[in-house]
């Protein structure tokens, strides 16, 4: 890839700067916005892979929780303890935390595919802004991932409680 050269340093050749006029009072000023001027096919297409990833791990950590749930659940019903009441409340909240990474990842990925589809037929600034979005999405999964894994490490600390008590 070529770069142009600016004031403002070396940039990519399909970044750009544009100045802009306007009137502020009597004195004109100069403004420089920076505006993403092309955006290949290529461009959402990396994220495919890395999406699908994505998606393929919170799936398999959903069908782990299935697992724990029954498993916790005949648990529960032969011997109720505060343990295990509390261990059920933080897997519902994990198990609905999952739901929503899954969620946003999946419209992360369909934002992308519609991005491709724009940029395909030469909508390019819709598509600039439908990938904005899909980044977006992507982030707010992952925030999400993040906060499930603090719960997780909540969830595992109730194990280790239990077994410090039986010592």
């Amino acid at each position: 890839a070529g770069f142009c050269r600016s004031r403002h340093g070396l940039f990519p050749e399909y970044l750009r700067f544009y100045a802009i006029s306007f009137r502020a009072g009597n004195e004109e000023r100069n403004k420089f916005l920076f505006i993403m001027e092309e955006l290949t096919l290529t461009t959402p297409s990396i994220l495919f892979s890395a999406i699908s990833l994505i998606m393929l791990a919170y799936t398999n950590r959903f069908l782990a929780y299935a697992a724990v749930i029954r498993n916790l659940k005949a648990e529960h019903e032969h011997n109720p303890t505060p343990i295990t009441s509390r261990q059920i409340a933080n897997l519902r909240k994990r198990l609905y935390m999952a739901r929503s990474m899954q969620i946003f990842g999946v419209s992360s990925l369909l934002l992308c595919v519609v991005c491709t589809l724009f940029i395909y037929i030469g909508w390019q600034l819709t598509a600039i802004y439908v990938f904005g979005i899909a980044l977006l999405l992507l982030v707010i999964s992952l925030a999400i991932s993040i906060q499930e894994l603090l719960i997780s490490v909540r969830a595992l600390e109730y194990h280790l409680d239990d077994v410090e008590k039986n010592k």
